[in-house]
């Protein structure tokens, strides 16, 4: 693995929502769609960025965005991540989930500044439970081609296992809290209340 491998930014926007009830990445909790929201923080940082998208959402993305349709040949937020490793294959992946409403940029430059490219990813995880997020996370191009065999071969479709089990970087930021994930209404109050405070 190389130092001078770019660094493409993704929104995952792909998924049902079903736990609240409504789209999360249209939820605004910055005067924006929060897909959105998300894009514009990783276009400030990234070479170039990318919403992940089913292809029933297509005709409601802006026409500015750039867009990674699904693929369909894998579950969860692996669909998404490795549509877009398809896509660009070369390139490393600064993915966010669209349920992290208290993300930021200074967290983002947080995690960039310490990403080991010799790793197979550089992801946040909380320090009292230190587990990788994987959807918070920098996935280099070796990762994501080993994910690939590795879902083949049957192992689920969880991506932090995969963190698990590989040699991954954890950066504990310096805000836990940018690690809010908002996937039910009282969480999504919870994140309301923070972005008051």
């Amino acid at each position: 693995m190389t130092t001078n491998v770019k660094m493409y930014g993704l929104v995952l926007s792909g998924g049902k929502s079903t736990r609240m009830g409504q789209d999360k990445g249209l939820i605004s909790y910055h005067g924006v769609p929060q897909r959105e929201y998300l894009y514009r923080l990783l276009e400030d940082v990234c070479d170039k960025t990318f919403m992940s998208v089913r292809h029933d959402q297509q005709g409601d993305i802006p026409p500015t965005l750039n867009t990674i349709l699904d693929k369909d040949e894998f579950r969860g937020p692996y669909n998404g991540l490795l549509s877009a490793h398809k896509e660009y294959p070369g390139v490393a992946w600064l993915v966010l989930a669209c349920d992290l409403p208290l993300i930021d940029k200074e967290s983002l430059m947080e995690l960039i500044g310490k990403r080991d490219t010799k790793k197979m990813a550089t992801a946040f995880a909380q320090r009292e439970n230190p587990l990788p997020e994987p959807l918070c996370a920098i996935w280099e191009p070796e990762a994501l081609r080993t994910s690939i065999a590795y879902l083949e071969a049957g192992n689920g479709t969880c991506p932090r296992k995969f963190l698990i089990n590989n040699d991954v970087l954890l950066v504990f930021p310096k805000r836990p809290e940018v690690l809010l994930n908002a996937n039910s209404q009282e969480e999504y109050k919870e994140a309301v209340q923070k972005l008051e405070a």
